[in-house]
């Protein structure tokens, strides 16, 4: 059983950075790929990014590469996404989640276990 809790949500300006950070609870952490999602009201959970345990490889959607990077600290149990030159269309609702398939899926479906998320909103 993995839980998982979000932090670092809030209200920036558009071009502005935050850093979520999502804490996991027990030790098997690093064989869990995670994957960061965001969802907006009536519209389906949207895959961001995704590392491996290891943090060897990621990957990452089309709409954030390149000013969004998602790393962990497995000592620390956390997994984080920066979000830098921030856009109004990333305004959603941000989860971490955790799978335990050893290559991350972009696919929400596929994900064992989620935090409660974090708002993000963009102003323009």
């Amino acid at each position: 059983q993995v839980q998982l809790v979000e932090s670092g949500g809030g209200l920036v300006q558009a071009g502005g950075s935050l850093r979520l950070s999502c804490a996991a609870s027990g030790r098997t952490f690093s064989s869990h790929s995670m994957g960061w999602f965001r969802q907006a009201p009536g519209k389906e959970r949207e895959f961001v990014a995704a590392i491996t345990g290891s943090g060897g490889n990621t990957l990452y959607a089309d709409s954030v590469k390149g000013r969004f990077t998602i790393s962990r600290d497995n000592a620390k149990n956390t997994v984080y996404l920066q979000m830098n030159s921030l856009k109004p269309e990333d305004t959603d609702v941000y989860y971490c989640a955790a799978t335990g398939a050893l290559l991350p899926p972009r696919s929400y479906v596929r994900y064992d276990y989620w935090g409660q998320g974090t708002q993000v909103t963009v102003s323009s």
